[in-house]
């Protein structure tokens, strides 16, 4: 081979190295900034909204609506679907929330006959009387990050909490052609309402569909564990997203991280096999990713796990377990 010929051949195996790296790497990522105009109220396979590619960035806003303004109002629906380039059903979904604030300064809560965890319904009958509908208005004071209620009818006549900030839905397309209203949490993500998916949090979607097709909405300025009257401090939020893929892994529930826990989630009644979903997606993330023998991560899980009932009210209840990252292998 001539010396011309061998340079010719190195520089292109170079510039082909050089275009894979920038492939992979994501190199200069775009910021879009997308403004939603309709809501959906279903989580299901349909036409993007936005198209984006691995490392882009998205700053938008979940949505206003009559709900919020007046009693017997509509939901305005959730946000999406975004398709992420090159995810497929072989991928994991990988949703950054590098910022999250409510962008009123108004909350709703409200208690619906029929419908919080003490409520008698037509799935757990009592014999207590219905909870009455009231609609409770929060002040919310975006400086100090705080919430104000009146107690007009109790002894101390006001309150004032800390916020913090939650996505109650963030969901991709559940698989096939099925169509799961907002209320619904499932294997899909959707209407978990877990207090974990908050401003520093990673969120993994499993994903059923090419493009993944991602949903959000149901800002919650704060919510207790497990929304026992069936509400959040209900408004709407600016939120900036970093989405992401993990090539070639699937997994089978939606799992969160932040900076102290690795968290699996299961949503499903009864409230039991949620639980019970939780703690083994949980045990067998640390054996698939940590290196942990199967009967000790149980061990270790049942000693130093924390369980959360994220929702107690929705047609599906989801209940997140939660490992200390501290006791994760450092290498």
């Amino acid at each position: 081979m001539s010396l011309k010929l061998w340079l010719r051949r190195c520089v292109s195996v170079a510039l082909a190295l050089i275009l894979m790296s920038l492939s992979t790497l994501g190199v200069a990522p775009e910021t879009h900034r997308f403004t939603p105009k309709i809501g959906y109220p279903t989580f299901a396979k349909r036409e993007p909204v936005l198209r984006i590619k691995p490392g882009d960035i998205v700053e938008t806003n979940s949505l206003w609506g009559d709900w919020y303004e007046r009693a017997g109002g509509a939901w305005p629906g959730e946000v999406g679907p975004f398709h992420i380039e090159g995810a497929t059903p072989n991928d994991t979904l990988v949703v950054k929330i590098l910022k999250l604030r409510p962008n009123r300064d108004t909350a709703v809560s409200t208690h619906s006959p029929g419908f919080s965890a003490l409520a008698n319904d037509r799935r757990t009958p009592m014999l207590n009387d219905p909870i009455p509908a009231k609609r409770f208005i929060w002040k919310l004071n975006r400086e100090s990050n705080t919430g104000i209620l009146d107690l007009p009818n109790s002894r101390m006549k006001r309150i004032e909490v800390e916020l913090k900030p939650m996505l109650g839905r963030v969901a991709v397309a559940p698989q096939g052609e099925e169509a799961w209203g907002g209320l619904w949490p499932g294997d899909f993500g959707g209407n978990m309402d877990a207090s974990d998916v908050c401003e520093g949090a990673t969120v993994y979607l499993p994903v059923f569909h090419d493009g993944a097709l991602f949903y959000f909405g149901d800002g919650h300025a704060l919510q207790g564990d497990g929304e026992v009257c069936g509400s959040g401090l209900e408004t709407s939020m600016d939120v900036t997203f970093q989405f992401d893929l993990i090539k070639g892994k699937r997994i089978r529930w939606p799992r969160i991280e932040n900076g102290e826990y690795i968290m699996a989630t299961g949503s499903v009644r009864p409230l039991m096999d949620a639980f019970r979903i939780a703690q083994v997606e949980l045990i067998g993330w640390l054996v698939d990713d940590y290196g942990f023998e199967k009967w000790e991560a149980f061990q270790v899980v049942s000693q130093v796990g924390v369980t959360r009932v994220a929702n107690a009210v929705d047609p599906n209840y989801t209940v997140v377990a939660k490992f200390p990252k501290k006791y994760l292998p450092k290498n």
